[in-house]
């Protein structure tokens, strides 16, 4: 396994290890809390769903934050590298690096029975998950907490939602931005005294179920750039909102449940997919439907694999009584959608 000696073996300075805590743990500790984390940060050639990891670092946490493990490594995207000018990693930097695949068993022995946490952690789950998906295995995760969403459950005085913030709140040193393995021990830093006092005050962690993707397509890439490093890199918005075009058909109204959908049909997704979120909207816009960036009185059918999450979409469904199905039920309704008129 490549690794970053200069990242990776130097001692982290007292001045970082000492990070301030309640004074006192709670107790009794809350059983529903999970019982190990894996902090995670990964470095990319970009932000859209095509693009590739190029590095990785995970570190072991135990049911209270105590770091148990760290590990990093750098990864061959078999492309131009991106944006070299933020992440540093240059195309004769990767080349000697392994494939995804070849680190796949390595990341899933440090991953299995934790729960995944992130800064922002839906794009670095989708961005591991489709990896995954490529080497045809499967990721071994089945919750995540994004440290963002934890950060709003505790009312953190924070002027924004950046890493660096949450950092300085807890007084964490962040030695060199944009570094998986350094973003990730900053994480892990800043999340263990969140928790402890999440853990005191009794707060419900935001999980949130993980969904393995089984079913992905990308997008035709340019050939890799040898010169002029990250020529191709195309700058964009993490999952931007795609023109569809417009549903030809008038909205029907609601779902029936035992029912069958029916072309016009105003149709929302939330959460994971096992199916790619962009082919699963192309095939219900295929079918006739219409696909909703959100949840309004007029959507007919909210498809979620975790009606129990605490986003937005499933509590304005639950509010305005919009029928709620998962994505297998979804799917075999896509097979037989009703003309509409």
């Amino acid at each position: 396994m490549l690794e970053d000696r200069t990242a990776a073996d130097r001692p982290l300075s007292p001045e970082i290890m000492r990070q301030p805590a309640p004074q006192e743990e709670p107790a009794p500790w809350p059983t529903a809390y999970p019982q190990g984390y894996a902090v995670v940060d990964v470095e990319t050639t970009g932000l859209a769903r095509d693009d590739r990891i190029i590095s990785a670092a995970v570190y072991q946490l135990d049911a209270r934050g105590e770091v148990q493990d760290r590990w990093y490594t750098l990864v061959n995207p078999e492309r131009d590298p991106g944006p070299v000018w933020i992440h540093g990693l240059t195309s004769e930097v990767l080349e000697s690096a392994p494939l995804f695949p070849e680190i796949v068993p390595e990341l899933s022995r440090r991953l299995e029975d934790r729960v995944l946490v992130a800064h922002n952690a839906m794009f670095d789950w989708s961005m591991i998950a489709r990896e995954y998906a490529r080497a045809k295995a499967e990721a071994p995760v089945r919750q995540r907490l994004c440290t963002i969403a934890l950060s709003k459950e505790l009312k953190l005085p924070l002027p924004n939602h950046k890493l660096e913030s949450l950092a300085a709140h807890y007084g964490v040193v962040q030695e060199h931005a944009h570094h998986a393995l350094d973003d990730a021990r900053v994480l892990a830093e800043a999340f263990r005294p969140s928790l402890l006092r999440a853990a005191r005050e009794n707060v419900r962690l935001p999980l949130l179920a993980c969904q393995p993707l089984t079913e992905w397509s990308d997008t035709p890439r340019p050939p890799a750039q040898r010169s002029g490093y990250g020529s191709s890199y195309r700058p964009t918005t993490w999952r931007p909102s795609r023109k569809r075009p417009a549903c030809p058909y008038p909205n029907p109204g609601r779902y029936e449940p035992g029912g069958r959908l029916q072309q016009g049909m105003r149709v929302a997704f939330s959460g994971d997919t096992s199916v790619d979120r962009e082919l699963l909207e192309d095939r219900a816009i295929e079918a006739g439907l219409h696909v909703a960036t959100s949840v309004s009185r007029l959507t007919s059918l909210l498809v979620t694999n975790d009606p129990d999450s605490p986003t937005s979409k499933t509590a304005k469904a639950r509010s305005f009584g919009t029928p709620i199905i998962d994505e297998p039920a979804f799917m075999q309704l896509l097979q037989d959608v009703q003309p509409a008129g």
